[in-house]
C-alpha cells in the first residue's frame, strides 16, 4: 500500500508519533465494514469501496484485498487529466469550445462541439485524445511521478493509456489522491483547482455537495465500473473510491447508487 497521508484526530507526543502512525496505517489497512459488506452482498454487486473523513480519519472498506488491487484507471484519470490540461494550457477554461471533427461516434453525446466541462461529464473520449496529443508522453510521466499516480506500465500510448490498462490504480489510491486534491497539495495552479472543482460538481443539496467522476474500463476482464470523488456535508468531507464488476450494462447505475446508498448507511447524508 502507498499511504500518502495518515490523519490522526489526537494530538500524540513526540516520542509516540510513530507508533501512532503505525497503529492508524495498520487499521486503515484491515478495515471491514460489515454494513458495507451487508449492502453489496443484499445488491449482488462484487467489488470494494472506500470511505474516508478529512477530520478524523476514520475510514470505512468492504473488501480490503480488492480495495489495494490495481485496475485501469478509466474515465476516473479525467481528473488529473483536466488539472494537467488545464496546467499546461493557461487559456483553456472550462467553457473553451472542443470542435467535432463529424466523426461518428456509437455514443450519441459525442457527437457534437464540446466544452472542456460537458467533455468530462460525457467522458468524451476523444476530446480527451485531442488535450492528450498536445501534452505529450514526456509531461505526462512528470505529473504521474510528481502526484504519484497509480502505476504507469511502459511502453505506453499518450492517447490510450489511461482506457487500455497501462495506468492503473486501486480504490485506496484514489482516496489519497483524492484528498490530495481537495487540499491542493499537488503543484498546480489555483485557477487550475478552481476550474476543475466547478466541473467536478455532480449534486448540491441543501446539507451536502458530491463531487465525482465515473470510470468504466471497457478493456478489462471482467469490465471494472468506477465511482470516485468527495462529499462535504456542514461538519466533514468525505472521500470515497469504488470499483465493482460489471456483468452488463445494468451494472452500472450501480456506480453512484451504491456510494449514495453507503452515504446513507453510514450516516454521512440522510435518507
Amino acid at each position: 500500500m502507498n499511504h500518502k497521508t495518515v490523519y490522526i484526530n489526537y494530538m500524540c507526543k513526540p516520542q509516540i508519533i510513530l507508533t501512532c502512525a503505525l497503529f492508524f496505517l495498520s487499521a486503515y489497512a484491515n478495515a471491514e465494514d460489515q454494513a458495507l459488506s451487508d449492502l453489496f452482498s443484499e445488491h449482488d454487486i462484487e467489488g470494494t469501496v472506500v470511505i474516508s473523513s478529512l477530520n478524523s480519519g476514520q475510514t470505512y472498506i468492504h473488501n480490503n484485498s480488492r480495495a489495494n488491487q490495481q485496475f485501469s484507471t478509466a474515465s476516473t484519470f479525467k481528473i488529473l487529466n483536466t488539472l494537467i490540461a488545464l496546467q499546461e494550457n493557461p487559456t483553456l477554461q472550462k467553457d473553451t469550445v472542443i470542435k467535432w471533427d463529424n466523426h461518428v461516434y456509437g455514443i450519441k453525446n459525442w457527437n457534437q462541439d464540446q466544452t472542456l466541462e460537458s467533455a468530462f461529464k460525457v467522458s468524451c473520449v476523444w476530446c480527451y485524445q485531442e488535450l492528450a496529443g498536445s501534452i505529450g508522453a514526456d509531461k505526462y510521466r512528470h505529473y504521474l511521478k510528481i502526484t504519484d499516480y497509480g502505476q504507469l506500465r511502459e511502453p505506453f500510448k499518450e492517447t490510450t493509456f489511461w482506457l487500455d490498462g497501462s495506468l492503473k490504480i486501486s480504490a485506496v489510491e484514489q482516496v489519497d489522491f483524492l484528498r490530495n486534491i481537495y487540499l491542493r497539495s499537488y503543484p498546480f495552479s489555483a485557477q487550475a483547482y478552481a476550474t476543475l472543482s466547478q466541473i467536478m460538481l455532480v449534486e448540491q443539496a441543501p446539507t451536502y455537495s458530491i463531487w465525482g467522476k465515473t470510470g468504466w474500463a471497457v478493456s478489462a476482464n471482467p469490465q471494472v465500473g468506477w465511482y470516485v470523488g468527495y462529499i462535504e456535508t456542514e461538519k466533514d468531507v468525505w472521500f470515497f473510491a469504488s470499483n465493482i464488476i460489471v456483468r452488463n450494462k445494468k451494472d452500472l447505475l450501480w456506480r453512484q447508487k451504491l456510494i449514495t446508498e453507503a452515504f446513507i448507511e453510514k450516516e454521512i447524508i440522510e435518507p
